[in-house]
């Protein structure tokens, strides 16, 4: 089957198109004809071995699939470890979801890690609440996209979008945020002041660095601010705990395998209703941009760049 595979750590550059043996599934798996990979920032931290779980060489990255099992279901998958920058995947069953009439696969690959980041980080991290604000950075990104619409359908109060480029602010806009703030403002904390008119309840940030220090003192008491990435590969400051108690703050981080863990089905759940929603016409996919196989390289300098917009795909079949 024709592949992208790892063989150094590296960046983009590293990314090499082969031809390598079909997977197997053993027992508990599921072997998946690949119609469509989904492309996340994971994968760049994978490809360089700077992810939370560490990589292995040789490596085919790619952590997200949609595609067809042999009996002909059609299907969207997490994998377990990489191997999804492939013709032919291979899944656990546990993370192998049926995908419904009507959700075509830009859409069935953006709710299953995007969405599901989004609603993770919307629910369980934040608890967000009725008329609460909600500050999204990277709101153009795939889980930015989401979270903005995932917030108004949930009655927040007041969206701020952050974005780095006009075109990224009125698309932040168009999907229902209620103001566009550019995220290469100085201090981000005046910037979500002024946005809000006074402190904010909720941000949502996989950025780090100076944007992430600068929205903690931007928090309002009892404020919680949801960590999931750092995009921008700088860490923040080491948070005082001092500081937390002192302004009632709650600092948590969201690293989305760990939803596994959760007694119930969380994660099922969690599709489930992305998927209704998308069907009821409340929600939907941006997409990002398609890419050939064989030029992963590509996909992974747009994405690192940050100028790209929604879900970016990989096309197996080029």
């Amino acid at each position: 089957m024709r592949a992208v595979q790892v063989t150094e750590f590296g960046g983009p550059e590293v990314l090499t198109p082969v031809e390598l043996p079909d997977p197997v599934a053993g027992p508990g798996e599921v072997l998946i004809d690949v119609e469509r990979i989904g492309v996340n920032y994971a994968d760049t931290h994978q490809a360089e071995n700077s992810y939370l779980a560490p990589s292995k060489l040789p490596l085919v990255p790619g952590g997200e699939v949609v595609g067809r099992t042999g009996e002909g279901k059609r299907v969207v998958a997490l994998l377990n470890g990489g191997g999804g920058y492939a013709e032919k995947a291979v899944a656990p069953e546990a993370t192998t979801f049926p995908v419904p009439e009507g959700i075509d696969d830009l859409t069935a690959l953006s709710m299953l890690v995007q969405g599901a980041t989004a609603w993770v980080l919307l629910k369980k991290n934040a608890h967000l609440e009725k008329g609460e604000s909600v500050v999204v950075h990277a709101a153009a990104g795939g889980v930015g996209t989401i979270a903005v619409q995932l917030a108004k359908a949930w009655g927040a109060g007041r969206v701020i979008a952050t974005a780095s480029s006009d075109e990224k602010r009125a698309l932040a806009l168009e999907l229902g945020a209620d103001v566009a703030v550019d995220s290469r403002a100085e201090d981000m904390t005046e910037v979500l002041l002024d946005a809000n008119g006074r402190r904010v309840d909720v941000v949502l940030d996989m950025v780090g660095g100076k944007t992430t220090d600068q929205s903690i003192a931007a928090l309002a008491p009892f404020g919680r601010l949801a960590f999931y990435g750092m995009a921008g590969r700088e860490s923040p400051k080491p948070v005082d705990l001092r500081n937390v108690l002192g302004h009632s703050t709650t600092i948590s981080g969201m690293w989305l395998p760990h939803v596994f863990r959760l007694p119930g089905n969380v994660f099922g759940t969690a599709l489930t209703e992305l998927f209704d929603l998308v069907l009821a016409g409340k929600l939907k996919a941006i997409p990002g941009g398609e890419f050939a196989l064989s030029d992963a390289r590509g996909a992974h300098e747009a994405l690192r760049s940050r100028k790209t917009v929604g879900k970016l795909l990989l096309d197996p079949g080029k």
